[in-house]
This record gives structure tokens, sequence and C-alpha cells, in this order.
């Protein structure tokens, strides 16, 4: 079953998205446990990457300057929409958090199942979550919340957990665990990462429910914004990266379309305001369905 699951794990994301959104109860009873998922994930896929050839890539000024366009640039480009068209404050600052998110650390594993270089994935979902405390800090700063500041101490406590906690971690395991039993280790648990994945749209799109259920025609308002973000973001890149080829240009379309939403809300919590919730959960519909059209895309740019 295990395996099976594995085998088709791409449309099995979009399949437990719509799981969470049919059944929201089932969606509530599996959010607060995400922060636990979160952190497993990312140890475990940074444990599953060669440290010395992630380090290299991570040495590489275009890996760094993938991680602008995934954030400051589209964090500018919000801003900007902002001022031709209509949005209260609440939705703004949801917009340009999210486009302050680095990517969802499931890219690598995503990518691998595409059958696309996930190191190079890894490398752009670490740099875009390094620039996060940054781009997550300015999108704060431009739309001020009300009557609720910046808790500088906790922000960084969650920093240090949920970002530097895992890269530490992996770090010091690699340093002390012996090379083939870490290797013999990783090679039974790394394939049936992905499945941790699912639990991110089962969980997550249970707050979008709820807003349909209070207000359908303002729910399909988010959606609809969700998905133009997922659009603009994936398409941008890959038209940015199209003349490196059709590999690299997809493995940086679906790692901007892929949004690490829980981490900034793990990281933020409630100074993301009202809106940000339900936002990234009707996110999680496209988001998780971009994988298999970026595998159609493959098949047909190829073909």
């Amino acid at each position: 079953m295990l395996s099976f699951l594995v085998r088709y794990s791409l449309p099995f994301m979009f399949f437990f998205a719509l799981v969470g959104f049919f059944f929201p109860r089932v969606s509530a009873w599996v959010f607060p446990y995400l922060p636990y998922v979160l952190f497993s994930l990312m140890t475990l896929t940074l444990l599953s990457i060669k440290q010395s050839e992630l380090m290299r890539r991570l040495s590489r000024l275009s890996v760094w300057l993938y991680a602008l366009l995934h954030s400051l640039f589209f964090m500018v480009l919000v801003l900007g929409l902002s001022y031709f068209l209509p949005m209260s404050d609440d939705l703004l600052l949801a917009m340009l958090a999210i486009a302050a998110t680095g990517s969802l650390f499931a890219t690598p594993a995503i990518v691998r199942a595409l059958g696309f270089d996930h190191i190079q994935a890894m490398a752009m979902t670490i740099t875009t979550t390094l620039l996060l405390p940054i781009n997550l800090s300015l999108a704060l700063l431009i739309k001020p919340i009300a009557e609720v500041g910046l808790d500088w101490e906790t922000y960084l406590i969650r920093l240090v957990v949920f970002i530097f906690g895992p890269m530490a971690f992996s770090y010091l395991v690699h340093r002390l665990v012996p090379v083939v039993i870490l290797n013999r280790v990783l090679l039974t648990v790394s394939p049936y990462t992905i499945l941790l994945v699912f639990a991110f749209p089962l969980g997550l799109v249970g707050s979008f429910r709820e807003m349909f259920d209070a207000n359908m025609l303002h729910a399909m308002g988010y959606f609809l914004i969700a998905l133009i973000i997922c659009l603009v973001f994936f398409v941008t890149a890959f038209l940015l990266y199209r003349k490196q080829g059709v590999e690299i240009a997809l493995s940086a379309a679906i790692t901007s379309g892929n949004r690490n939403v829980l981490l900034t809300y793990s990281v933020a919590g409630v100074l993301l305001g009202p809106a940000f919730l339900p936002l990234a959960g009707a996110l999680q519909i496209p988001t998780y369905l971009l994988p298999v059209i970026t595998r159609w895309l493959h098949k047909s740019l190829l073909s």
C-alpha cells in the first residue's frame, strides 16, 4: 500500500486537498499536528541530501538570485497591484506574506518524483527559506497591524525552532553518525518522506472550507486570488528560466509555485491577520495540482 502511495504520490497530493475540503472535521483534526509534520519533513529532507553537494549548490550566485525572484520580486509585484486593485489591508498583508514565503520543503521530493534535479531544488528551497525572516519582517512593516505589535522575541524563537533547528540537527547527524549507517537508514526512509506531504493540503484547506461555509461568494473570490497567485508565480519563473532548458525551467516554476505557508504561519502566527489562513487554505488546491500539470507539461514539451 505504501509503495502504491509513493508511486502515485503526485495525484494523491491533490486528492488529499479535496479530502480536506469535503471533510472539514478531518482537516480540523489534522491541523494542530502540522507543525510537527513540518519539522519532521524538513529534517528528513535535509538528512537525505548529500551535504557537500548541497553546499556547492548553495555557493552559486544563481541560486540566491532565484531566491530574490521567488520573494522580493513577487512582493514588489503584489504591492504594486495593491495601488490599482481594491483590496483590504488584511488581504494585502496575506498576499505579501505568501509572496515572502519560501518554497515548500516537500519541493525536492516532488521534483525527484518528476525525475528532475532534486538537489538544485533543495538549494533553491533553502535559500528562499533563509530569506523568509527578512522578507516576512518587511511584509509586516510595510502593512503595520492595527493593535498588534511584532513580538520579536517570540518571532526569533520560532525562527530558530522551525528554520535553523532542522538545519542544525541535520548538520550534527551528518557529522556524528557514520556514513554507512546513515545511508542505510535514509535508503529505507527517504522514499516515504513524500507521504508526510499529504498532511499539508489535508490540514490547511479546512480554514478555506470554513470561509466557504460562511460566505461562498467571498470564499470563491479568495480561491480566484489563490489561483492567480499560483499561476503567476509558476508561469513567471518558467518563462524566466525557459532558455536554460525544459527541466530547469519546470523545476524553477514548481519551486516558485510551491509555498511553505505553514512555516510562515508557524513563525508569525496571528500577526499575519485573519485573511492569511483562508487564503493559504485556498492556495492548497492549485498548489497540489501543479505537480500533475508539471508532469503533463514536461511530456508535452519534450514531444
